[in-house]
């Protein structure tokens, strides 16, 4: 089981990606709104792995995911994508992200993605 930090501005997408880790017996640590406060709980918390929404205000997923990657290399960013975000996904990819997990969220997937990339 993991530790994770969720890094997203929707309230709901942070509850219910809580729950079904939960549900799961992973642990959830911390949250955080957008980029720079993932980062900054990052530091603090030193979770197993960050889920990070792309689409954020102040700093984006991607500049959140560039930040903890810079700091920490083997640091697990797992990437939430919203439909219609290729481009984005691409740039993630080449930032080093570890996997990504699509909205809206399926709890199956969602799980066996991130055993992946915990190792389990």
């Amino acid at each position: 089981m993991a530790n994770f930090l969720i890094v997203d501005d929707s309230r709901t997408s942070r509850r219910i990606l809580k729950g079904i880790l939960e549900n799961a017996g992973h642990t959830v640590i911390g949250e955080a709104t957008n980029g720079q406060e993932g980062y900054d709980r990052y530091v603090e918390l030193q979770p197993d792995v960050v889920t990070m929404d792309i689409t954020m205000p102040v700093l984006d997923g991607i500049g959140g995911l560039k930040k903890i990657k810079e700091a920490y290399p083997e640091s697990k960013v797992v990437m939430v994508t919203a439909a219609g975000q290729k481009n984005k996904m691409v740039e993630a990819v080449q930032c080093g992200a570890d996997e990504f997990i699509p909205k809206p969220f399926d709890a199956e997937q969602l799980v066996a993605t991130l055993s992946k990339v915990i190792g389990a």
